[in-house]
């Protein structure tokens, strides 16, 4: 049975590993400390607060819509390592703004770092998943993914916790986050060291492959998106993975959103479970990103995504079945201690878990089949092509959620459409195992 654990005892991974946590930890350190110090420290009305989240959702995601396809076909012609350098050079000169806005409490410098950081991510996304085939065997590259996927959810977790720990409250009531802006410096300088350290992983001497997009670089930003798009999905098996993943995020996007509601209107709990949950979730998809690994022995295959996808939608129902169920809350929140000395609590907990083993069972397989099934010159190109998608699909289930709250769905039951969804993620995951047959 194939133990991926080895590969973080070696030079052709950790590096890549590390730059892709302390990457991860360092983005939501930052905005998690950008929202508590906004939200707290400077705006103190609803609507200034609902307004700035909004554009900073919308600036963060951007980026990824306009420039995922010049972000795949840089990675595919140039040395992937050389732009992990870049990119992650570009990480510290991006925080000295962020710090700045921090200390200074200025909008405009957060909002600046913010689209920089969607910016970076944009141009590192494809290539953490792109180099694995260049840098490990073919039965480590699950593994491999699995672990990337770990750390990222781990990472963020790390950094949201402790973006919340280093935005602290004065005796006089005011809010301050310079030691976050300290963080943010030293974690994007870590960050460019172990980026250093990413062995060379120049563009495949391929030739043009019939039926992918040409390679070359394309500046037209809308013409280079929509022909690596088509130019990817055309193709049956490529687009039903990536089909089956932007169901995923789109679930996800769902579920994160309802977190902070679900906990504050439906259990009646503070932020302490709030936190509670995410940690759960985050610990959840990295143990099912690991978990699949074992059960696939290393092979990249799609076998067990139709039952994790719905073993996922049934966690799902059951926590709409206990949402539903619940007491309406009265009087003060509680907190995490309170919140799971009730049986009922510990049952949420639990099956959260469960959600977040089965996406990670669900999605990790599908991250490696791109990288895997596709010419080593076109894996950036085709990752890129799946985030655009992703985030399309990500926007359109925040819209969708947006629109079934402004008509009177409760959070409780936004929980259903989840859980439909997994079913059809279950017949895309088939679709998926049939075509690879």
């Amino acid at each position: 049975m194939q133990d991926s654990l080895h590969l973080l005892k070696t030079r052709r991974f950790l590096p890549l590993f590390t730059t892709q946590f302390l990457g991860a930890f360092n983005d939501n350190l930052f905005r998690t400390s950008m929202v508590l110090l906004v939200i707290y420290g400077i705006y103190r009305d609803a609507e200034q607060e609902a307004a700035f989240s909004a554009i900073a959702g919308g600036l963060f995601i951007l980026p990824f819509f306009l420039l995922s396809a010049l972000a795949g076909q840089l990675a595919d012609a140039h040395d992937k390592a050389r732009i992990i350098r870049l990119v992650k050079t570009a990480e510290i000169l991006i925080m000295l703004f962020g710090a700045a806005g921090l200390y200074l409490h200025s909008i405009p410098l957060l909002l600046v770092a913010l689209t920089a950081m969607g910016i970076h991510s944009t141009f590192f996304g494809p290539i953490k998943y792109a180099i694995l085939p260049q840098h490990l065997e073919p039965g480590e590259v699950l593994g491999g993914t699995g672990l990337v996927e770990a750390g990222t959810y781990i990472a963020i977790l790390g950094g949201t916790i402790l973006g919340g720990l280093l935005v602290i409250e004065r005796g006089d009531g005011t809010y301050h986050a310079e030691l976050a802006a300290v963080a943010v410096i030293v974690v994007a300088l870590v960050g460019r060291i172990a980026g250093g350290l990413v062995p060379a992983a120049r563009p495949a001497d391929e030739a043009e492959i019939p039926g992918y997009p040409k390679r070359g670089m394309d500046w037209h930003i809308v013409r280079a998106s929509i022909t690596l798009v088509s130019g990817t999905l055309h193709i049956p098996r490529l687009f039903l993975a990536i089909l089956s993943i932007s169901f995923f995020w789109a679930m996800g996007a769902v579920l994160a959103a309802q977190f902070p509601p679900l906990v504050k209107n439906v259990f009646g709990a503070d932020q302490s479970v709030a936190t509670l949950f995410l940690a759960v979730f985050s610990v959840g998809v990295a143990v099912g990103s690991v978990a699949i690994n074992r059960l696939l022995a290393g092979q990249v295959a799609a076998r067990f995504a139709p039952a994790s996808a719905l073993m996922m939608g049934a966690f799902v129902l059951i926590l709409y079945l206990l949402s539903y169920n619940w007491a309406t809350p009265q009087g003060e929140l509680v907190g995490m201690r309170q919140f799971l000395s009730d049986a009922r609590g510990w049952a949420v907990v639990l099956d959260l878990f469960g959600v977040a083993v089965a996406g990670g069972m669900f999605v990790v397989p599908l991250y490696a089949f791109l990288t895997t099934t596709v010419p080593k010159s076109e894996t950036a190109r085709t990752v890129a092509a799946n985030n655009i998608v992703n985030s399309g699909a990500m926007v359109a289930a925040t819209v969708l959620l947006a629109g079934l709250i402004f008509l009177g769905v409760s959070v409780a039951e936004t929980l259903i459409l989840v859980a439909v969804a997994s079913v059809v993620a279950a017949w895309l995951g088939w679709k998926l195992h049939q075509a690879c047959d």
